[in-house]
């Protein structure tokens, strides 16, 4: 009997969605687990990186792989990683962070309408206005409100004044936000680990962009270049932690971060790009990094149970397109529909592992 399915197909409500197992560990958005590497508290290190035995821990990464991170470590230079989908491209940032202790992996995911304003920071200009304002606003309603009080009182100590509006406002700090990579470059005694994921999705314009921040590892801040002989130093608001003091509206890195630039090769980057970079293209895992990724995300049980899973996805066609995590899809729902007969489970293994590269 069928009896693992939730959505029946029948018409008639029912309370079955509460039968729901725990959702898998790569899809757990609720909290940060007990095998979250040691120091970070993002919940998107734990889903990449397992939380039965981390993969970062007994993951064996190419020899190519550890070569490649560490000329970006010594060189500080950015390390564009290319390959398939799902060959552990953005994991690779994950596993770095965590083995070296750099902490939470800061994020910048590109879509078509990306800019490098986006990555540096983002100024609430319009914010700050409505602010202003609205300050304004309540201190004319006070005033008309104690204008009897005050009919002989010095007209000008009535209402708020200017200088009583400029003392409410926070600061233009409070409508500066740092993006990901603005926030990477602030001075630190270590390297932050920026993960620029998907580049190749960008307009044409952005790598190009990007070589001059990346060079000069510094930018600035104009809204604070323009006050800094009255406002040497401003505290804006970082995209992870908080307040960060901004000198002389610049940001000039101490460490240069590690920057791992993911790409799926749907698009060849210009040769500036290039250049600053070093290079690393991903083949999809073998056994040893499969059977690694089940037993981080699945525990030994998740391995043992799917090896046919594991052989049927390692002896796929050459040149076919498949991602790890739709194998680590399969296995799960396999796990937990024990009482589905056989038929079932292989018919939804065929639905998760269609081939990503199939015509259409």
């Amino acid at each position: 009997m069928n009896d693992w399915r939730i959505y029946r197909g029948v018409g008639q409500p029912h309370d079955g969605v509460r039968r729901l197992p725990e959702p898998p560990p790569w899809r757990d958005f609720t909290r940060a687990h007990d095998g979250a590497p040691t120091g970070s508290q993002d919940p998107s290190g734990a889903r990449r990186l397992g939380v039965r035995r981390r993969r970062a821990e007994n993951y064996a990464p190419r020899p190519a792989e550890v070569d490649a991170v560490n000329a970006a470590l010594y060189l500080r230079r950015p390390l564009l990683v290319t390959g398939n989908p799902g060959t552990g491209k953005s994991t690779l940032a994950y596993a770095v962070a965590h083995e070296l202790k750099l902490g939470r992996v800061l994020r910048w995911p590109i879509v078509s309408r990306t800019t490098l304003q986006d990555g540096l920071y983002r100024y609430d200009a319009i914010g700050r206005l409505q602010d202003v304002q609205l300050e304004r606003a309540r201190g004319t309603a006070a005033s008309g409100s104690d204008a009897d009080d005050r009919s002989g009182a010095d007209a000008g100590s009535a209402g708020d004044t200017g200088e009583d509006v400029a003392d409410r406002d926070p600061g233009i700090g409070a409508y500066i936000r740092l993006g990901p990579l603005g926030t990477a470059l602030l001075p630190s005694e270590l390297p932050r680990v920026l993960l620029i994921d998907e580049l190749d999705k960008s307009d044409l314009d952005l790598p190009n962009d990007l070589l001059n921040t990346l060079e000069e590892g510094e930018f600035a801040i104009p809204e604070l270049e323009r006050v800094a002989d009255r406002q040497p130093v401003v505290e804006v608001l970082s995209h992870d932690s908080g307040r960060v003091a901004v000198h002389g509206g610049r940001i000039a890195c101490t460490n240069f971060p590690l920057i791992v630039l993911t790409s799926n090769g749907e698009r060849d980057f210009p040769a500036p790009l290039l250049r600053r970079c070093v290079q690393l293209e991903l083949e999809p895992p073998g056994e040893e990094q499969l059977t690694a990724m089940v037993e981080a995300h699945l525990g030994e049980e998740g391995v043992a149970a799917g090896q046919d899973l594991i052989g049927r996805f390692l002896d796929r066609e050459p040149g076919e397109v498949m991602a790890a995590d739709q194998l680590l899809n399969a296995l799960f729902l396999t796990q937990h529909t024990p009482h589905a007969e056989r038929l079932t489970r292989e018919r939804i293994a065929d639905l998760l592992m269609q081939r990503l590269d199939r015509s259409r």
